[in-house]
C-alpha cells in the first residue's frame, strides 16, 4: 500500500487533540520520567571492556529515520561456503546492575511506550539513547552473534560473545531501500540477498508472515498530527529476518541448557483455518493450495482485497505469550507462525524480557552457570510483559481514535467514500482513503469485503476518540 499521510490542520481541533493526547499520556497507567535514584545509577553505570575487539569490522544499523535506541547492529560478508551474518545486539544487560534501580524500575515499565508526543522509554535516555546504544561513530560493547549460512541461507553454525564494536553507519529504511534499488554498493548490499533466502527458509519450515499494514500516529514540523499508513518496505523485511534468526538460535540455546524464556504462539485449529477458507473464498481469493504462510506470501499487494483477506487471516495469529521453564523444555515450545521455537533477544533497550533471554544465552555459551538472579526471576516475566504488552496496546488504540476524531471533525455532517474490509454482522470494518482512517461503521445490505460505501460523518468527539458514522 503506499504510503498515505492526513494531517489534523492547525484549529481549534489541533488545540483540543494535543490536550487529549497529553490526557492519553499521563493515564498510561505507566511513569513518564525517571526517580532520581534510577537516573543516578544509569549515570554511574561503567561496564567493564569486553576483551573480544571487533571494531574492525563495518557494522551498520538499519532503523526508522532519527532513532536513537538502537539495538542491533550488523556485518554481512559473502564466503566460499555461502555468508556470515554477524549480529550486535546492545549490551544491556552490562549496564543494568541485577536488583538495582534501574532493573526495579525496568521491570515496573515492562517496555517501551510510544505515544504521538513522545516515548515513554524502558530505560533513562541516558542509557536508551546514549552510552548503551550502538550509535554511530562510537566504541559500544554488544553480544555478537555470529552465524554460518550456507549457501540456501541456512544456519550451519552460530555462536553468541560478548565484544567491543564500532557502528560504521546508521541507516534508515526509505534512504537504504532506495539505495539499494539504484544498485549501490554499501553495508546493506547483501541484505536483500540473504534476505530473500531467510524468507524461503521460512517458507520451507511452513511459517508464515502477515505484514497488515502499519497504522501510525506522527508529528509534523509544524506540531500537527497525522495518521501514516503504509506497507513495510522490502528492506525491512530482509531485516526482520536477521531477527528472526537470532531468536530461533537464542530458543535453541535455552531449550538445550533447559532454562529459558520462550516466545509461543499455538497453531490455529481446524475450525479457525476453514473459517479463513470460506473468507478467502467469499472475497474472490479462494485459499485452495499449499500451507497459509505460501498463500499470504503469493497476494498481490496492489490488489485492493488484499487488505481485507489480511485483516481475515489475522485471526490465525492469535494466542502469542511467554512459557517459562526451568528443567524439562515445554511440550508447545513452537511459535506457529515462525514454525519453530523462538525468544525475543534483539531489542534489550526497548523491551524487558530481552535482557534475560540474552543473559541466560551468554552463561550457555560460555559454559558458565545461569546466575541466580535470573532463575528466580523468570516466572514473574510472562506477567510483567503481558501487563506492559495490554498498556501498550491501550495507548496505541486510544491514540489512534483520538487523532481519528480529529482528523473527522470538519466532516461533520458531509458524505465520503469508504472501502469495506471485514464484516462484523450489520456492521464492518471500513477504511476512509482520505484522510487515512480505519473506523467501524453500518453498512448497506449485502455489502462486500472490497466493495466501496458512502457514508455520512454524523459525530466525532476528539476527547472521547469516537467517530459515528451512518448511510
Amino acid at each position: 500500500m503506499p504510503q498515505r499521510r492526513s494531517h489534523v490542520s492547525p484549529s481549534a481541533a489541533q488545540t483540543e487533540l494535543a490536550a487529549a493526547l497529553a490526557g492519553l499520556r499521563e493515564a498510561a497507567d505507566a511513569p513518564v520520567g525517571f526517580p532520581p535514584a534510577v537516573l543516578a545509577e544509569a549515570e554511574r553505570a561503567t561496564p567493564p571492556l569486553p576483551s573480544l575487539d571487533l571494531r574492525d569490522l563495518s557494522f551498520a544499523t538499519l532503523d526508522p529515520a532519527g532513532s536513537r535506541d538502537l539495538d542491533q547492529a550488523f556485518q554481512l560478508e559473502r564466503t566460499a561456503s555461502g555468508y556470515t551474518v554477524r549480529y550486535a545486539i546492545a549490551d544491556v544487560p552490562a549496564f543494568v546492575v541485577p536488583g538495582g534501580a534501574v532493573d526495579a524500575e525496568a521491570r515496573r515499565r515492562g517496555q517501551t511506550l510510544y505515544a504521538a508526543d513522545g516515548r515513554i522509554p524502558l530505560h533513562p535516555p541516558v542509557l536508551s539513547e546514549d552510552r548503551a546504544s550502538l550509535l554511530a561513530g562510537l566504541d559500544r560493547p554488544a553480544l555478537v552473534w555470529t552465524f554460518l549460512l550456507d549457501p540456501t541461507g541456512a544456519v550451519t553454525e552460530f555462536r553468541l560473545e560478548r565484544a567491543l564494536i564500532r557502528s560504521r553507519a546508521q541507516l534508515d529504511y526509505v534512504g537504504t531501500q532506495q539505495s539499494l534499488e539504484r544498485g549501490e554498493d554499501g553495508p546493506a548490499s547483501l541484505l536483500p540477498e540473504i534476505g530473500a533466502l531467510r524468507i524461503e527458509q521460512e517458507r520451507l519450515r511452513g511459517g508464515a508472515s502477515l505484514n497488515l499494514p502499519d497504522e501510525e500516529v506522527v508529528r509534523a514540523p509544524d506540531g500537527t498530527y497525522a495518521i501514516e499508513r503504509r506497507s513495510p518496505l522490502p528492506v525491512e523485511e530482509w531485516n526482520a529476518q536477521l531477527s528472526l534468526m537470532t531468536g530461533m538460535a537464542a530458543a535453541s540455546l535455552m531449550l538445550d541448557a533447559g532454562i529459558g524464556i520462550l516466545r509461543t504462539m499455538p497453531e490455529p485449529d481446524a475450525e479457525a483455518f476453514e473459517t479463513f477458507r470460506h473468507q478467502t473464498e467469499a472475497l474472490g481469493r479462494p485459499w485452495t493450495t499449499g500451507t497459509y504462510g505460501e498463500y499470504l506470501r503469493e497476494l498481490d499487494r496492489r490488489d485492493p482485497i488484499t487488505l481485507p483477506v489480511l485483516e481475515a487471516a489475522a485471526s490465525l495469529f492469535r494466542g502469542a505469550g511467554y512459557r517459562v521453564f526451568d528443567g524439562a523444555p515445554p511440550k508447545d515450545a513452537v511459535q506457529a507462525a515462525i514454525a519453530a521455537p523462538y525468544a525475543h533477544a534483539t531489542a534489550p533497550l526497548r523491551r524487558l524480557v530481552d535482557r534475560w533471554t540474552l543473559t541466560i544465552c551468554l552463561a550457555v555459551s560460555n559454559g558458565e552457570p545461569v546466575p541466580e538472579w535470573v532463575r528466580g526471576s523468570l516466572d514473574e516475566l510472562p506477567t510483567l510483559m503481558q501487563e506492559s504488552g495490554q498498556r501498550a496496546s491501550r495507548l496505541n488504540a486510544a491514540t489512534i481514535n483520538t487523532v481519528e476524531a480529529a482528523l473527522l471533525t470538519p466532516l461533520v455532517g458531509t458524505t465520503i467514500d469508504a472501502t469495506v474490509i471485514e464484516l462484523r454482522g450489520e456492521r464492518a470494518s471500513i477504511q476512509i482513503a482520505e484522510p487515512a482512517v480505519t473506523a467501524t461503521a453500518p453498512v448497506p445490505p449485502g455489502a462486500k469485503p472490497g466493495e466501496a460505501v458512502r457514508l455520512r460523518v454524523v459525530r466525532a468527539d476528539i476527547g472521547a476518540g469516537e467517530v459515528e458514522f451512518a448511510l
